[in-house]
């Protein structure tokens, strides 16, 4: 089956030709006789850039920069290039053993695309993907099982999440989901004045915002980032109208601080549309 699904022409402008090309200048750059700094280089030296590359992407696909996005996805595609070429130039595996583990996987993982499972929502295929890794790798594990603890606290709580829906528990509707978000927020609002119980509400809150994002069909790590960027955006032109008309942000009224912040995310409104 692995080997049925990738036949066919190649569905891109060159036929996938581009890709062989950048193999071909990665072994370049580590041969012999090629540069010195590439040939430096291990997988942990590369790490900080596989980092940095994948931050740089994410923001290139808030800011919806067509052009960026291509450019960024081209420096994560050459440190992907970069990584098997060093193991390669070890013996050790090389660019297609990479792709064909991920064929086989995807393969694999797509049943109702390749096989004659039906699928009734992108939130089944999740369940099932869940449930077909854990096939692969001999059975049910932990929800948090190889889950990397460093991984963005939001990031985390969906992957857990979406793991403990491939075992069935989830909540069934948007409504049960908003409904506990409503609740966690109510007892965060009573733990207010005790600092640890607090916290604990708080992240109670946070995870329900997580499961209510699966609801919906959202990622709550990329909502909160661009609703941060949103925010700096706003918050800055509040402190400049402040500063335009004279005032001192601290010295005003919560409600007037307000009255000004409304002010200025209406006017990036208008800024949005008149961009649009």
């Amino acid at each position: 089956m692995t080997r049925d699904a990738a036949v066919g022409p190649v569905p891109s402008s060159r036929g996938g030709d581009g890709l062989l090309d950048l193999v071909r200048v990665q072994a370049r750059l580590r041969a012999p006789d090629g540069c010195p700094w590439d040939r430096e280089q291990d997988h942990r030296t590369l790490a900080r850039h596989l980092l940095e590359e994948t931050h740089e992407l994410l923001e290139a696909i808030d800011a919806d920069d067509d052009s960026a996005i291509r450019d960024e996805l081209g420096d994560l595609l050459l440190q992907v290039t970069f990584h098997a070429q060093i193991a390669a130039d070890d013996g050790r595996w090389d660019i297609d053993d990479v792709a064909d583990a991920l064929v086989a996987k995807l393969v694999h993982r797509h049943p109702h695309v390749f096989g004659d499972v039906a699928v009734d929502s992108a939130d089944e295929v999740l369940v099932n993907w869940e449930k077909l890794k854990a096939e692969e790798t001999g059975g049910r594990k932990a929800v948090d099982a190889e889950i990397p603890a460093t991984l963005p606290a939001l990031a985390r709580a969906a992957k857990v999440q979406r793991r403990a829906a491939g075992w069935g528990f989830t909540w069934r509707s948007r409504e049960g989901a908003l409904g506990k978000l409503r609740e966690e927020v109510d007892e965060l609002e009573d733990a207010a004045d005790d600092p640890a119980r607090a916290e604990e509400e708080l992240g109670d809150v946070l995870l329900a915002v997580v499961a209510v994002s699966r609801q919906l069909g959202l990622d709550a790590e990329s909502a909160l980032r661009r609703a941060t960027t949103r925010f700096a955006d706003r918050a800055e032109r509040t402190l400049a109208l402040a500063a335009e008309r004279d005032l001192d942000p601290e010295a005003l009224g919560e409600d007037e601080l307000l009255a000004l912040y409304l002010e200025a995310k209406q006017a990036a409104a208008r800024d949005a549309a008149s961009d649009g």
